[in-house]
């Protein structure tokens, strides 16, 4: 039955539980208590203490570094002015209280008997942030820094309003600093935090095309479309670069990180908890929020350099500075830059010499070439080169009354991908232009551009509000080199401009929020805002011979004489006109949030979003609620129920390809090579194979867990979730003409008919296509446990990290054949490789076990990794199938200090050069597909690296 459109009626219906709960909430609110605030603080570590002050007072507190450390607040209770209640607060503790010009507080030791001038201590590390998310109370808590407890880490992620500490988040969040991030030197942001996220997945190479060069990987066994990426709080854009032709994530267009500046990264919060109600689409795995440094008298360039131990290949160097610059009495800009070079790395071997690459000579002799030709024909067995540049800058000024703000980046990237080997023999090697045979080479010329601005404030009443916009463009030119199109004969061209991809999003946004004081009745953060978002996606067409379909044969004396040579580009045939094609649409968004304090012990959200496209992706209502109770305090329980939806990307609407790709049809072990067609959903070709328009994902995603801290240098969370996801878009299986499965009627075979409807449909009887389709739903289940623990000793300091995640996702329903497909006998529309790419080809499990330890100048930080098991299963043939074991992975890192400024590293990662479960010995006629290419941590083996860091 279609979908009934309500807008109205639905944000009637968000309008009257969200006014509802809000009365509620209001009447328990003393009204005298409005003429002063109401201070109720327990004695606790006085990092949180000031933490709660500053969210009640919204006074402005800055505290120098380390000052905190091991220190207890008194408590406080009643009606106080907000100088007695923070001189009660601090009662004991040798700290008292001094006020700044700016009217910020700052605190100094109690020393009597010593005068002391007074002086403007320096900001903490992660200081002022209020100016990282949107619409929040301007409120500066208190920043406690690497020095300070595990427990005191301030996060701006999970809910709105002043900021929190990760223990005490109703939400399971991860904090990672830039630090932690470079540790074994990666070339990319994802291969960071590959390591660090126990749900994380980031398969080497998750297919063939661009899956080879997208870097994105997936949380809690979704795909990486799944989770939605923020900068500073705002949507970051996606990449115009989709899954097209990949097992893993096909059809995923996400964010691709290795197009932002590392260098500009402070640190990043990892929400593992589905948020769509407060943040919008894509959020239902969770949410990865960059912040982004903004400190004005701080810099740094970090170099590095590496490759793998074996065969000496895979180098890689990269570069990154940072550096900041007072604007002003109170402005701030900070400039970043990044550059990554990536040698390609290959780890196929030559094929036997047995193998013919020449055709045979009159009276079956072996060509004499035989002997001298290189036998290495793959050389694709591995990583890619690439080059990247990043370039990046966040910028703030605060006037009297508001604050403007203003951060971008720009990235431009070459990536090369080396297609596999025509040898002379091949109909598709024309002699006269590569007597040899030749690789075709797909180069991608990719320039993104992010750039956000924004304004914020405070009413007189207290409301801060933030009104910001933002747009993000991914353009990718793609160009065909070293290649062909047969068809042309030998006046062919060898270089193909083979199209565009472009894809854009405009953002425009209201957030608003104010901490009402409810006196006995607590404290409620109300939380509102409104958002338009305009998303474009655009494929151009490449130039004619990368596409068109010549009417060349081979003359009398060679092979295959009197045969029509396959049409197109080889390897990457170019975009054709009805490839070509461009969308747009608008969603409209409105959403409310809570966050009820009533008690000490208690919190409790909840969170209603509205979401209206323009397009066939309809209107959608969505809401949260969660909560956190501290049973003690050292132990504290938190639960969250949320429904989230993920409407259909336009890349997956809109795009078409034509590809070439050789795959097992059969099951029997044999590949073929096949021009692979996406087609859009809404293509003539599309509808007669049974396709239909796109409609959302939809999610319900349950979260229960607790945490731990039983000492302050200790923390332990576990977390369990369950994620609902219905009408998944996925790939359908790939409907081909060379199908020899006999049809219904026993006569005809499915190839036939498929080749008849695509004749009948304008496109060539060689082309098998496929199309996305809402196909599967799917039950994920899993366990998260992270444990941290700090110590100080004589020897050093350690800091010990331990990570666990146990995942399954089962199949909960396919959708029924379409009455088309139907006809055709048996043909299944979403074959067992898919479907295992979504259940079994994952990893079931992390394990990661962390030790850092410094003492004096010496750094060290030694890491091992369990990615656990996996399976690959053939489209057609069980036999076919195979699984691959657990692996443990060890990385380390050493690092001395020349002096207070200057560090250098050295290390391997892999340091035990383990390489996957082989799971066949080479190809003959490829000498490759040893390994998986799903692997977690590659098939390349270990990597060392050197890097130095020199900070100002």
């Amino acid at each position: 039955m279609p979908k009934v459109r309500s807008p109205l009626s639905r944000a009637g219906l968000a309008g009257v539980v969200f006014l509802l709960t809000l009365q509620a909430m209001l009447a328990r609110a003393d009204p005298a208590d409005t003429e002063a605030p109401y201070y109720r603080i327990e004695a606790q570590p006085l990092a949180h203490a000031l933490m709660e002050y500053s969210e009640q007072s919204k006074i402005v507190i800055v505290v120098p570094s380390g000052m905190l450390e091991g220190k207890t607040s008194h408590d406080v209770e009643g009606r106080l002015d907000h100088e007695s209640a923070l001189e009660l607060l601090l009662k004991g503790t040798g700290l008292n209280v001094e006020q700044l010009a700016n009217g910020a507080l700052t605190l100094q030791r109690v020393e009597p008997d010593i005068p002391v001038a007074p002086r403007v201590p320096p900001p903490m590390e992660v200081s002022e942030p209020e100016a990282r998310v949107p619409a929040r109370p301007p409120v500066k808590p208190v920043n406690t820094g690497d020095a300070q407890s595990i427990q005191d880490a301030v996060i701006v992620t999970g809910v709105r309003g002043a900021p929190r500490s990760i223990i005490d988040s109703p939400t399971p969040i991860d904090v990672f600093s830039y630090r932690d991030l470079q540790q074994g030197s990666p070339v990319g942001i994802y291969e960071s935090i590959r390591y660090l996220i126990p749900s994380f997945n980031l398969p080497t190479r998750g297919g063939g095309g661009t899956a080879s060069i997208i870097s994105s990987g997936g949380m809690r066994g979704l795909n990486p479309d799944h989770t939605l990426v923020l900068v500073n709080g705002k949507r970051r854009h996606k990449t115009a670069l989709i899954h097209s032709v990949s097992s893993l994530y096909n059809g995923a267009a996400g964010v691709d990180l290795n197009m932002f500046p590392a260098s500009a990264i402070s640190r990043i919060e990892v929400l593992r908890d589905g948020a769509a109600a407060q943040y919008g689409s894509d959020a239902i795995a969770g949410v990865i929020n960059i912040i982004l440094k903004d400190d004005p008298d701080e810099g740094e360039l970090a170099i590095s350099a590496g490759q793998n131990f074996d065969r000496d290949d895979g180098e890689f160097f990269t570069v990154a500075l940072n550096d900041g610059t007072a604007v002003g009495s109170s402005g701030s800009l900070n400039v970043f830059y990044n550059f990554m070079s990536r040698e390609e790395s290959n780890r196929a071997v030559p094929i036997s010499d047995r193998v013919n690459l020449y055709p045979l000579l009159e009276g079956g002799a072996r060509d004499p070439r035989e002997a001298t030709i290189d036998r290495m024909i793959t050389q694709n067995y591995g990583a890619f080169p690439q080059a990247t540049h990043v370039l990046g800058g966040n910028f703030s000024y605060e006037a009297e009354d508001f604050e403007f703000y203003a951060f971008g980046t720009y990235g431009t990237r070459k990536s090369e991908l080396n297609w596999s080997f025509r040898a002379p023999n091949r109909d598709v090697s024309l002699p006269e232009i590569y007597p040899d045979g030749f690789r075709p080479r797909l180069t991608i010329r990719e320039d993104d551009y992010e750039l956000a601005a924004g304004v914020r404030g405070e009413t007189a009443g207290g409301w801060a509000w933030d009104v910001s916009s933002s747009f993000g463009t991914d353009f990718t030119d793609w160009e065909n080199t070293n290649g062909l199109n047969a068809s042309l004969g030998p006046a062919s061209p060898t270089r193909f401009h083979v199209g565009r991809l472009i894809s854009s999003e405009w953002v425009n946004a209201l957030d608003v929020t104010k901490l009402h004081e409810l006196g006995r009745a607590g404290a409620l953060q109300i939380s509102f805002g409104l958002q338009h978002r305009l998303e474009q996606y655009e494929v151009e067409e490449g130039e004619v011979a990368s596409w068109t379909v010549g009417d060349y044969v081979r003359p009398d004396g060679q092979p295959f004489a009197g045969q029509p040579l396959a049409p197109g580009a080889q390897a990457t045939p170019g975009f054709r006109p009805d490839d070509a094609g461009e969308l747009d649409r608008t969603n409209l968004s409105a959403y409310g949030e809570l966050g009820w304090t009533p008690s000490e012990n208690l919190f409790l959200n909840a969170a209603m979003r509205y979401e209206d496209f323009d397009d066939d992706a309809g209107d959608e209502l969505i809401y949260k609620v969660g909560g956190r109770y501290a049973l003690t305090d050292w132990l504290a329980l938190r639960a969250s129920y949320n429904t989230g939806f993920r409407a259909p990307s336009l890349a997956q609407q809109t795009y078409s390809s034509t590809t070439s790709q050789f795959r097992d049809l059969d099951g029997d072990g044999e590949t073929e090579l096949l021009l692979l067609k996406n087609l859009p959903v809404s293509s003539v070709a599309a509808r007669a194979l049974g396709s239909s328009s796109l409609k959302p994902e939809t999610s319900r995603n349950t979260s229960v867990g607790f945490a731990l801290t039983p000492r302050s240098n200790l923390s332990v969370t576990v977390d369990a979730y369950q994620i609902d996801l219905d009408d998944r878009i996925v790939v359908t299986s790939t409907f081909s003409p060379l199908d020899t499965r006999l049809s219904v009627d026993g006569v005809t075979t499915i190839g036939d008919q498929i080749q008849a409807l695509l004749v009948a449909n304008g496109l060539s009887s060689g082309i098998s296509g496929q199309y996305y389709t809402n196909a599967i739903g799917t039950r994920t289940r899993g366990l998260d446990v992270v444990a941290t623990y700090q110590l100080h000793t004589d020897y050093g300091d350690f800091k010990i990290i331990g990570g666990f995640n146990r995942n399954e996702t089962d199949i909960t329903g396919i959708v029924e054949n379409p009455p088309e497909l139907d006809a055709l006998g048996d043909i299944v529309i979403f074959d067992r490789s898919k479907q295992a790419a979504l259940t079994d080809t994952i990893p079931d499990s992390k394990i990661s076990l962390g030790v850092g330890w410094e003492h004096g100048r010496f750094r060290t930080h030694v890491r091992a990794t369990r990615f656990g098991r996996y399976m690959v299963r053939n489209a057609t043939n069980p036999e076919e199938d195979y699984d691959v074991d657990p692996e443990w992975i060890a990385d380390l890192e050493v690092g001395y200090a020349l002096s207070d400024n200057f560090t250098i590293y050295a290390g391997a990662n892999n340091l035990l050069n383990t390489y996957p479960e082989q799971i066949s010995e080479p190809g003959e006629t490829t000498g490759s597909n040893m390994y998986n290419t799903f692997a977690p941590f590659g098939f390349t083996g270990g990597t060392w690296f050197v890097r130095g860091a020199f900070n100002w």
